[in-house]
């Protein structure tokens, strides 16, 4: 795919939506981190039930080391893997307040370094929270990459990297917002809605569905 035609789906997207964010319910770093860490595995609908009596009680590190594991899992306990959640969230917590003065850290490596925050939660803090272009690759978004053929590889780092070459730049703190957007309601896994789709004709994908 030339850049042209890159241009040419993000100026689509752009225009179709010219201001999107996560549909994760947050209104600050610590909430957007914990909300993103319990995304893992997990809808957004699922962690927005959860956090919606989670965080009227503990939207700051020393609360939620004050509810501890017990009361922590009682609010989470509907969402996938949360016994391991339960104890990488406090465990994040202690660390936010012993190295970083309760504050959520604005750079990867100090993100990478919490328990149970990775790569692509490092990535939707910096970008959705701090407003850097990264973009954070999930699922959806590696899909769409490769099926579109905006930017094929065969892992998700590989992937990252080619957005991030590619993306033009004016868009590119948009970018992950648009892609994710578009494969969880447009190009789906299973059928992906072409007939509905915003970038039909510039799509390399061979399957269209009619």
């Amino acid at each position: 795919m030339n850049a042209d035609r890159r241009r040419a789906i993000f100026l689509r997207l752009q225009a179709a939506n010219p201001k999107p964010t996560t549909e994760l319910n947050f209104r600050d770093p610590f909430e957007l981190l914990i909300a993103v860490m319990l995304s893992a595995q997990a809808t957004d609908k699922s962690v927005n039930l959860a956090t919606a009596t989670l965080f009227p009680l503990a939207n700051t590190p020393e609360r939620m080391l004050t509810l501890g594991e017990d009361g922590l899992k009682a609010h989470i306990r509907r969402i996938g893997l949360y016994q391991t959640k339960a104890r990488n969230i406090l465990a994040t917590c202690q660390i936010l307040l012993d190295k970083h003065g309760g504050a959520v850290p604005r750079d990867r490596a100090s993100l990478e370094a919490l328990p149970g925050v990775g790569r692509k939660t490092a990535n939707v803090v910096l970008n959705t929270a701090f407003g850097e272009p990264t973009i954070a690759v999930d699922t959806h978004i590696f899909r769409v990459a490769n099926r579109t053929g905006l930017a094929p590889g065969r892992t998700v780092l590989e992937v990252e990297n080619k957005l991030s070459r590619h993306v033009p730049r004016e868009f590119r703190l948009d970018a992950h917002h648009w892609l994710i957007l578009h494969g969880r309601y447009v190009c789906k896994a299973r059928k992906p809605d072409c007939p509905a789709c915003l970038i039909h004709d510039l799509c390399d994908y061979r399957d269209k569905t009619p």
